[in-house]
């Protein structure tokens, strides 16, 4: 959003106001709703470096105080709302019993104001727009499916399905980390005690002697000053730097981007990242198919519940082909995303009219690819465990022993 200041007259006197826009006809237009008089110009101006400040600290704790939905809390919120649309409830009155029923914060504010927004005139997929941290691009994208086929409720269900498979598999991964998690964890306090009260004994007869002391005893020497004489400030930083990368994902693009990028590139992230996204993306483009969506149009509600940026932009692509009268499988072939056999699948469903079917049958084997990598998560987590607690322990060891060794030889020497 760029920065416009306003130049009004009111009541025969001028008056400057500030707003943000996407240009300048947008701004004028803002104007002309909020505030009566005659618009003299429209100027877009460099934000004063107090209102950027202010902006920041806003943005910034908005971040920190926003939460999403419990899932369990927007499962069961949704197979409500489905039953209820089911028995001819109006959304309306849907959304304000649910929201006044439930125990979730969150959820109640969400769906109260979801409730004013549809009382307003606005359409439940469009006031869902403002909420789409709280309760997702999957949620927003099969809404818009049921309006746009007219059976809410059947979308409703199919999202809950959806969601209540996405948590199974958020629970299935949970307990693969949960060994690996615990095992880290005993680790890092194990070293945690060590540096705090053992190394200090050592460190007194290593300094009473004066001796060189080999590089591992001064690592450990080096953590242990940092850790005693400044613990809390390192955590107040760390702290700190998480919460402003956590706001410059969210409110950078590009950085957001570079990102995901990364993340495509690290070992297991990677392809928990890719299966997880593309079991997500044939299911919903299934479901949509399945309803008679235009393809075009269905690639479109698809792709926008993608939250990597890597993959969205190269799914886009498929869009593209298709809209320029390319065939599907063409389009997918040239993301390099999918393996020839799946190519082949989608390309036989074409030509046969079972488009649907086979992309259900394409959602499955990728959901059984993810399966996989969940199930085999911990075995994959081990050798990268076993060379981090080995570095620690070869750390202590020799940051310990090493200057011991050479004070006994010495003291032999002589």
């Amino acid at each position: 959003m760029k920065y416009f200041i306003v130049t009004l007259l009111t009541k025969g006197k001028k008056e400057e106001i500030a707003l943000y826009a996407n240009d300048r006809k947008e701004a004028n237009n803002f104007a002309r709703l909020k505030h009566s008089g005659i618009i003299i110009k429209v100027v877009e101006a460099e934000e004063p470096l107090d209102i950027q400040f202010k902006r920041f600290k806003t943005e910034f704790f908005k971040n920190i105080k926003k939460s999403k939905i419990k899932p369990d809390s927007l499962i069961a919120a949704i197979r409500q709302l489905a039953v209820m649309t089911n028995a001819g409830i109006s959304i309306h009155d849907s959304l304000g019993e649910i929201g006044k029923s439930t125990d979730d914060q969150a959820l109640k504010t969400v769906f109260i104001k979801l409730a004013d927004d549809i009382n307003s005139g606005h359409s439940l997929s469009k006031s869902m727009e403002n909420f789409r941290f709280e309760l997702g691009n999957l949620t927003i994208a099969m809404v818009q499916l049921g309006e746009q086929t007219g059976n809410l409720d059947q979308s409703l269900y199919s999202l809950a399905d959806m969601l209540e498979e996405i948590r199974a598999n958020v629970v299935k991964f949970k307990k693969a980390m949960a060994y690996p998690r615990n095992v880290m964890i005993a680790m890092a306090v194990a070293f945690t005690i060590l540096i705090s009260y053992v190394v200090p004994q050592f460190k007194a007869i290593f300094e009473e002697l004066g001796a060189d002391l080999p590089l591992p005893t001064q690592i450990l020497l080096t953590l242990e000053h940092l850790f005693n004489n400044y613990g809390p400030y390192v955590l107040a930083v760390l702290f700190i730097s998480f919460m402003i990368f956590k706001y410059l994902i969210n409110n950078y693009r590009h950085i957001k981007y570079a990102w995901h990028a990364f993340l495509l590139k690290t070992y297991l992230i990677k392809n928990l990242i890719k299966f997880a996204t593309l079991s997500r993306f044939t299911l919903v483009f299934a479901e949509l198919i399945r309803a008679g969506i235009p393809i075009a149009d269905a690639l479109d509600t698809a792709i926008a519940m993608i939250d990597s940026l890597p993959l969205k932009s190269q799914l886009l692509s498929v869009r593209s082909t298709v809209e320029k009268g390319g065939t599907l499988n063409q389009g997918l072939k040239d993301t390099g995303l999918f393996e020839n056999m799946i190519i082949q699948m989608i390309s036989a469903g074409e030509d046969s009219g079972s488009l649907d079917t086979m992309i259900s049958k394409v959602a499955d084997y990728y959901k059984m690819r993810f399966d996989a990598i969940i199930a085999g998560l911990s075995e994959a987590i081990e050798p990268i465990m076993l060379f981090i607690i080995a570095s620690m322990v070869i750390l202590l060891a020799l940051g310990i022993f090493l200057p011991m060794w050479s004070m006994g030889n010495a003291v032999q020497g002589r």
